[in-house]
């Protein structure tokens, strides 16, 4: 599959938000990319059994970052289907290749792009999105495009964290860091919105309607996340990625200087949850916001 004949422009000019995804972040999730896509699976498997995914089918799937995703919706609609995964980070879009062809497989294929400016129209049964829109700095215009790329009546479902409370996995450990570090400014740089900028379900309700989507729903799941090998992993992951690395990066030099006590006290809240053969083991809580492009 080119990308030419999927109709799909790759980025060629990236917003503020995509540069510091590149340049910041992608190097941080490579190195924790263990926690990201196997930490993160036991959500995947609780929601993959039940989307609306067919042989034959052509998928795409937003924010696709590693490609794990992509490949599960690619073992969904077989040969006879396509799946097409974009992403703004072309470092994560290598690992992703990589796997392909070590799997040989033929029907799935990644391409660079953002979702907020380019994606096809009208060539799609089902979009997907798993912890990707939460981070769109325009949410409407992202979810209007990714309406936009399913034929009439398809379907999209995306998958955003609820609220903080039900998430300690990362609410938590920023909670420890706050207790030592300031928040930071306004002019901080950022990823986007945030991971709980979606937890709302009355305002992503009113989001998708502007974004055109009809027949919205909303179903909560909750599933442990592993979020480290043991105790000092899960440490390093929640100082590099998240609320609490966003607090610990902006804190700069003051972070450093104060890192051991921050390392002690994250060792013992987190020596208080639960483990399991392959690590450490939180709560977490999501919503899976399902649609229909109605024209």
């Amino acid at each position: 599959m080119s990308n030419t004949a999927l109709n799909i422009t790759p980025t060629t000019e990236d917003s503020q938000f995509v540069r510091f995804w590149n340049e910041v972040l992608a190097s941080k999730f490579i190195r924790f990319k263990h926690i990201l896509v196997g930490g993160l699976s036991r959500h995947s498997e609780a929601v993959f059994p039940t989307l609306p995914v067919h042989p034959g089918d052509h998928v795409l799937d937003v924010g696709c970052g590693f490609g794990d995703t992509a490949i599960r919706l690619a073992e969904l609609v077989g040969p006879s289907g396509r799946v097409v995964g974009v992403d703004c980070c072309e470092a994560f879009l290598d690992y992703a290749r990589a796997e392909v062809r070590t799997r040989g497989l033929t029907n799935v294929c990644f391409v660079r792009a953002d979702a907020e400016t380019a994606l096809p129209t009208n060539q799609f049964d089902f979009v997907f999105a798993r912890f990707g829109t939460m981070f769109f700095a325009n949410p409407v215009a992202g979810m209007r495009n990714m309406r936009k790329a399913l034929r009439p009546g398809g379907r999209m479902v995306h998958i955003v964290w609820r609220d903080r409370a039900d998430n300690p996995w990362l609410s938590m450990a920023k909670d420890v860091v706050l207790r030592y570090l300031p928040s930071p400014g306004t002019d901080a740089l950022t990823c986007g919105p945030g991971p709980f900028s979606m937890a709302n379900e009355a305002v992503v309700r009113a989001m998708m309607t502007s974004a055109g989507y009809d027949r919205i729903e909303f179903r909560r799941v909750d599933a442990p996340v592993m979020v480290g090998k043991d105790v000092d992993d899960a440490i390093a992951f929640q100082l590099a990625i998240g609320p609490a690395g966003e607090v610990f990066r902006e804190a700069g030099a003051l972070a450093e200087s104060k890192r051991t006590d921050i390392e002690s006290a994250l060792a013992a809240a987190i020596n208080g949850q639960k483990t399991a053969a392959d690590g450490v083991v939180m709560d977490s809580s999501s919503w899976v916001i399902s649609a229909i492009n109605p024209q």
